[in-house]
């Protein structure tokens, strides 16, 4: 029999100050903490961090690997040495989806503080693994989201613009994947059928996103902390991490994922940098109405997103080497059968090509 499913963080806190509470928070869940972070990301916010935890005792290790099941494996070590009982993952994607996978391999609480709004992997159950050298491998599942997700308003608009817009990208395809999710019949990442729930939170990311993105993009540039600003760290983060998790992904992530069988400069690029573009490749296969395909790749053109494959560094890019990113995409590991399971790597690679024609008409 086939269920709904909905998970989501048992706490989730945000807003300009919120680090301040950290310690006061973490101490729900343990005694000493394992906070993984990095050495760049330390050097910005030790003084706040060890304010925040004044009182509560704690071990600093410094992430400098990728988030690959290796690394999990020799930090999950490490917090056994460290005789710790709760972990916190403080900084970017990497960071937070290895900090959950020693978690889950240590059966112990994780706090998540994210310090960028460019990707919605704080407040879900799974981590995205590679392998040594970078190439996608496989999505991790875990049996519960993380405990807490703390999220700093003055600490992710800090960050350069670049990623607060990123964020957007990846969260503009929340929806589309949703729904393309809920039309097929497929299961959500959550594990089970997508809840009314769980599409609802994803319209309303899109809908936010579509209200306020602009507006809270030209006040981020401005160093401003606005209403608008407030709705878009929350639709980057948790509208678009509850949507995607429950609603379920398509052939956008895949299409992204699929981008690691080449090589080149598109990997300079953000994760959101290229869903945002994959989102366009999807609409393609979708065969969306042209002046939905425009209210899409205009969004991402006004927040300085890519839309061509010149700014996706693609234009050197073979037929060849677009069909090995459309066998990625299609491979079973990957969620190109929520959109539609009959989709060839042909077919991509030409929905990739086609894009540059569409947002060449505008």
């Amino acid at each position: 029999m086939a269920y709904r499913v909905f998970r989501s963080p048992s706490r989730y806190i945000q807003g300009t100050g919120a680090i301040d509470v950290l310690g006061k928070e973490a101490d729900v869940y343990g005694k000493k903490a394992f906070l993984l972070t990095d050495d760049f990301v330390w050097g910005l916010l030790q003084e706040k961090v060890e304010r925040a935890l004044e009182g509560f005792p704690y071990h600093y290790e410094a992430f400098t690997g990728e988030a690959s099941l290796e690394e999990m494996v020799r930090l999950a070590d490490a917090v056994a040495d460290a005789t710790a009982d709760v972990i916190i993952g403080l900084g970017g994607g990497k960071i937070i989806d290895v900090a959950k996978g020693i978690a889950a391999a240590c059966e112990l609480p994780v706090v998540i503080v994210p310090t960028t709004v460019s990707t919605d992997a704080p407040t879900s159950a799974i981590s995205v693994l590679y392998t040594q050298d970078g190439l996608f491998d496989h999505y991790r599942f875990y049996a519960k989201s993380p405990d807490l997700v703390l999220v700093d308003t003055q600490i992710v608009t800090q960050a350069p613009i670049r990623f607060f817009a990123s964020g957007m990208a990846d969260a503009l395809a929340t929806c589309a994947e949703a729904l393309a999710t809920k039309a097929s019949g497929e299961n959500a990442l959550a594990g089970g059928l997508p809840t009314i729930a769980g599409t609802a939170i994803a319209q309303a990311c899109e809908e936010t996103l579509f209200r306020d993105g602009l507006s809270a993009f030209a006040d981020v540039q401005k160093g401003l902390v606005t209403p608008a600003v407030e709705a878009i760290v929350e639709a980057n983060t948790l509208l678009s991490g509850l949507g995607f998790e429950n609603g379920g992904l398509a052939a956008a992530h895949a299409i992204h994922n699929g981008f690691t069988a080449i090589k080149g400069e598109v990997h300079r690029l953000t994760h959101g940098e290229i869903v945002g573009f994959c989102l366009l490749v999807q609409l393609v296969l979708e065969e969306r109405p042209y002046e939905e395909f425009q209210k899409y790749s205009r969004f991402l053109a006004a927040i300085g997103m890519p839309t061509t494959l010149s700014e996706m560094h693609l234009t050197g890019a073979t037929h060849e080497e677009l069909v090995k990113v459309g066998k990625l995409a299609v491979a079973p590991s990957n969620t190109m059968r929520n959109l539609n399971k009959n989709i060839t790597a042909e077919q991509v690679a030409d929905a990739i090509l086609a894009v540059d024609g569409l947002v060449g008409k505008e």
